[in-house]
């Protein structure tokens, strides 16, 4: 099935403004302030007190506490990418609200698939762009509705894997637009902070690093929402619209 890019976009805008969207965009901020948060942290726990200054938002705690809170937040943030895919990957009618079987159905053996299968992918992306940068950005296109797969079919890791190289297929020079586009962005977002931490405020930053991604990902991941059942068929057919 050949993909529409532009309806794509629309779509990614239409579900990031809607209340599904504000939801997901308000949790994400939380998820990300505490994530560098106690990143930060950890580092600083590390740091020669000279460089205290160099770090943007630092928890009130110990390192080994930052450590943990880090890792804790790090499965939170995998759920949430679960939850992410099943509530996007809905018709526009039921988008006003989240209910609970989008974080409470076969929650765990998905979250679990989705950590597999995205180290799986992450790793593989790597040693593509080492191989100059070509089939790094293929194989980007080739996993990118990997987590759609595991969070609305409830597919595992290989199952998973498959069929988004399968959906991506005839539609890879679209898909690279977009991963292209989603590099120069996380490229731009890295400056922000680099720019704020050269000039002395680390901790504005931060701020304006957390709302700029949290506002690209909802709009990325709705857009990728509406590619993923554009090429997927109707959304009926595998019982998306009904189960979620």
């Amino acid at each position: 099935m050949s993909l529409h890019l532009t309806n794509a976009v629309r779509g990614g805008i239409d579900r990031a403004t809607t209340r599904t969207g504000g939801i997901l965009f308000g949790v994400l901020i939380v998820l990300q302030l505490l994530t560098i948060a106690s990143f930060n942290t950890l580092l600083a726990s590390v740091a020669p007190p000279e460089a205290m200054e160099q770090f943007g938002l630092i928890l009130p705690i110990s390192g080994s506490v930052a450590g943990i809170l880090l890792l804790g937040t790090y499965l939170v943030m995998a759920v949430y990418f679960v939850v992410v895919a099943r509530a996007f990957a809905r018709p526009a009618h039921k988008l006003s609200s989240i209910p609970s079987e989008l974080y409470s159905r076969r929650i765990g053996r998905a979250t679990l698939s989705m950590i597999v299968a995205g180290i799986i992918v992450f790793v593989s992306i790597m040693i593509g762009f080492f191989l100059l940068i070509i089939p790094g950005i293929f194989l980007s296109v080739c996993f990118l509705f990997f987590l759609f797969v595991i969070g609305v079919e409830d597919r595992g890791v290989i199952a998973s894997l498959r069929e988004s190289w399968d959906l991506s297929r005839g539609n890879r020079l679209k898909l690279a637009v977009v991963v292209v586009f989603l590099g120069a962005i996380g490229a731009s977002i890295g400056m922000i902070g680099a720019i704020f931490e050269l000039i002395g405020v680390p901790v504005a930053g931060d701020l304006l690093s957390i709302l700029v991604n949290a506002v690209l990902f909802i709009f990325i991941y709705g857009l990728l929402a509406d590619a993923y059942l554009q090429l997927s068929g109707e959304s009926e057919r595998k019982g998306v619209s009904d189960a979620l």
